[in-house]
């Protein structure tokens, strides 16, 4: 098997991307309120994961679940040691993002013609045109800028996606000057075995260090994929969201984001640092939770509640 392997980050932390308050909320039928966003932002901070995506500078009209970005940036508390981010699609919403002073923006296009027509309204070349001054004038302002590929092993529309339009898509989002490189796995029905083939073709030629991987969790196999990426390629950047929220209107059939405790717990309990409460994050879980009109589907979250109610009512196990 080609690639490279974990020795090369061994003893490196996990950076955790928190991506509930974006990618987890988005998709949500009903409109969650301003407050519970700012809520589930500052208790998310006190987690110790390293970054919170906490909206969207899209067109209202195109996500109005995020169409108060603005004003949960203005009213989350900002703790030392934690970045904010936000998705910015052009160079309308990086003016707004500007505003509000988000400390880095993610880009974000497709590896599929098909997908990136459907979910940004224009084909990959045109992406990448739009990010152009985008990602100028960010560097300018010193904000560090991230790159979302995704569906990166399938599409909803055009099936099995080649590792080369991936490695592709991504080196010219690094030509454009990008510092990182996040590879999404929107419909959440990659196995192992595509990992592998995916990451044996990306890392010969971009260093696991601008990497981070966005995993669905359509077939509950985001974690044994996030597992392969650590233990095999030395991938040490997981983007996840508390309680497994998530989905994309725009891929039809995929499943919420994997959750952030249950990679947490996976990693941890593989060897890996990770400097998450994972407790924590099922508060956060929890909290959201109360305002949606669905469970959550996070494993680890389901445990601990169970063993808290257990030691409450001081019961025991077989």
């Amino acid at each position: 098997m080609g690639g490279q392997r974990r020795g090369t980050r061994e003893g490196q932390e996990i950076t955790i991307v928190e991506v509930g308050p974006r990618d987890g909320l988005q998709h949500e039928p009903i409109t969650v309120s301003t407050e519970a966003k700012v809520a589930f932002v500052n208790t998310l901070s006190r987690s110790g994961v390293a970054e919170i995506e906490v909206g969207s500078f899209v067109s209202p009209r195109a996500v109005p679940q995020l169409a108060d970005t603005d004003e949960v940036f203005s009213r989350i508390d900002r703790l030392p040691g934690v970045r904010y981010s936000a998705l910015v699609p052009n160079e309308r919403g990086w003016a707004r993002a500007r505003e509000v002073g988000v400390e880095k923006i993610a880009l974000f296009t497709a590896a599929s013609e098909t997908f990136a027509k459907r979910n940004i309204n224009c084909t990959i070349g045109e992406s990448l045109a739009r990010f152009t001054p985008v990602v100028s004038a960010a560097k300018q302002d010193g904000v560090i800028v991230r790159g979302y590929v995704s569906t990166i092993t399938h599409c909803p529309f055009e099936g099995p996606v080649p590792p080369s339009k991936v490695l592709d898509v991504a080196g010219r989002l690094l030509d454009l000057g990008v510092d990182e490189i996040s590879l999404g796995e929107t419909m959440g029905m990659a196995v192992p075995r595509d990992i592998r083939r995916l990451l044996d073709h990306v890392v010969r030629a971009i260093p696991v260090t601008v990497l981070s991987l966005h995993l669905h969790d359509t077939y509950g196999l985001g974690v044994a994929n996030v597992l392969v990426a650590w233990e095999e390629y030395g991938l040490c950047s997981f983007d996840a969201s508390a309680g497994g929220l998530g989905g994309c209107p725009f891929a039809p059939g995929a499943a919420g984001n994997v959750a952030t405790e249950d990679v947490v717990y996976a990693l941890r309990a593989s060897g890996a640092t990770v400097a998450v409460d994972d407790t924590m994050v099922v508060q956060a879980a929890t909290q959201i939770e109360g305002v949606l009109d669905h469970p959550l589907t996070s494993r680890v979250s389901k445990v601990l509640r169970q063993k808290a109610k257990s030691a409450v009512h001081g019961q025991t196990g077989p």
